[in-house]
Parts: C-alpha cells; sequence; structure tokens
C-alpha cells in the first residue's frame, strides 16, 4: 500500500512538471528571422568596354558661313576606359572617361567638271573625348550626364579625272551629353548615350589659298550603345538605411 502511494504521488509530481515546462514552451514568444541584406551595387573602380553607334552632322561652317546639311552620316565603333567613385551608401556616382572610335562618317559626292568625272568627300576618320561624368544610381540603373574635351580626324579628298587631292586635319572641341547604364549581372553592364559635339575649326586647302586658306568646322550627333566590364577594385557599396 505504501509502495502504491509513492508511485501515485511520484506520477502526479511528474505530470505537474511536465505540464509546467510544456506551458513555458507555449508561452515563449515567436521571433521572426532578420530580413535579407539588400542586394547593393557597386559603380566605384575601373572599367572598360566596347560600343558602337551612329552619327551625324547638320550644321558645317566654311570660312565663318553656317550651313545647314544632313547628308554627313555614318556608322563608328569603338572603345572606351574611365573610373567611378561612389561613397558608400550615396546614390551619387562621379567619373572620368576616355573614348576613341574609327569612323566612316562622311559626305560623299560625284559629278561632272565638264567632261571630267569628279570625286570630293569629307570624312571623319576617327574621334574620341575625354569627359567628366556624373549620375545617380536607381537600383541596377545609372544615369548620368557628361561633358567635356572632344577631337576628330576630319580628311577632305577630291579626285578630278584621276588627279587626286587629300588633306587631313585633327579638330578640338568640346562635347557633352547623357545616357544610361544598366548592371545586367555582377561587373557587368550595358549602356546607351548620347552625344553632341563641336570640333571647332581648322584651316585646309593653303596649298591652293596660300593668303588664306580655307577655314573648315563641324558639329555631330551620336548615339551609342555599349558594354562594360567593371573591375571593382573601389570596394562594394553597403546600403544605408
Amino acid at each position: 500500500m505504501k509502495k502504491l502511494l509513492l508511485a501515485s504521488v511520484a506520477l502526479a509530481g511528474l505530470t505537474a512538471a511536465t505540464s509546467a515546462s510544456a506551458a513555458d514552451l507555449a508561452a515563449r514568444p515567436y521571433k521572426a528571422p532578420p530580413p535579407p541584406v539588400p542586394v547593393g551595387y557597386n559603380w566605384s573602380g575601373f572599367y572598360a568596354g566596347v560600343m558602337g553607334g551612329y552619327g551625324w552632322s547638320d550644321r558645317i561652317r566654311v570660312d565663318g558661313f553656317t550651313t545647314q546639311s544632313g547628308d554627313i552620316n555614318g556608322g563608328f565603333g569603338g572603345g572606351t576606359i574611365g573610373y567611378n567613385w561612389q561613397t558608400p551608401g550615396s546614390i551619387w556616382v562621379w567619373g572620368l572617361e576616355v573614348d576613341a572610335a574609327g569612323s566612316d562618317i562622311k559626305y560623299r559626292e560625284t559629278g561632272l567638271v565638264g567632261l571630267v568625272p569628279y570625286t570630293f568627300e569629307d570624312k571623319i576618320r576617327s574621334f574620341g573625348s575625354v569627359t567628366g561624368r556624373v549620375g545617380v544610381t536607381a537600383g541596377a540603373a545609372l544615369f548620368y550626364a557628361k561633358g567635356g574635351y572632344a577631337w576628330a580626324d576630319n580628311r577632305i579628298s577630291l579626285n578630278v579625272g584621276g588627279l587626286g587631292f587629300s588633306e587631313s586635319k585633327v579638330h578640338s572641341g568640346w562635347t557633352v551629353g547623357a545616357g544610361v547604364e544598366y548592371m545586367f549581372a555582377p561587373s557587368w553592364s550595358l549602356k546607351g548615350e548620347y552625344m553632341y559635339a563641336d570640333y571647332g575649326n581648322e584651316n585646309y586647302l593653303r596649298a591652293f589659298a596660300p593668303a588664306t586658306g580655307v577655314d573648315l568646322g563641324m558639329t555631330t550627333h551620336t548615339v551609342k550603345g555599349g558594354i562594360n566590364y567593371h573591375f571593382n577594385w573601389g570596394g562594394p557599396v553597403v546600403a544605408r538605411y
């Protein structure tokens, strides 16, 4: 009888302890796991890429007189190198960019001088720029404006009845434009860009008019697409909230 009583007391105590533990577990509040860290896009560091597009000129200056023309046009392709600075947690990106391209932007005319055929061509053989760049980020996109120094290697050539003459000059001027760049994969971005350039005036045809020559100047519009690889040597960008 004594053993049965002791067993009953022990069983009652065990049941009470189990119930208390279960109550403690049920009363413990649920704590949700921390939210995932937002993905940051690193625009800082060096980058390099290739680009290409189409260009045209609607304004030519000859000896101080400006003429409107849409006949100078063509394609181009080249490369880009640059460096970006982005403060951690900031949406602002500052940069310096250098680009250069081989070009087929040209005006070509054929006709007759009396019965003698002739061909005249004005061609931008290559051009490039050194520009500063400032932009703002929105997720994986970078919207930017840029401007700075521009140059163009221009050649005029004339062939009359098999006799030819050509002269090349490097024009120097300025450029300004804007674009958007999108980071579609780690370290890789696509871009689209519009630029306006004024290459200033250079003097041609001194061989035929030694006293004055002919001043020739031009402006161009270009649209381009490109792809860049970012080395990201500037370190990761941490989102700040």
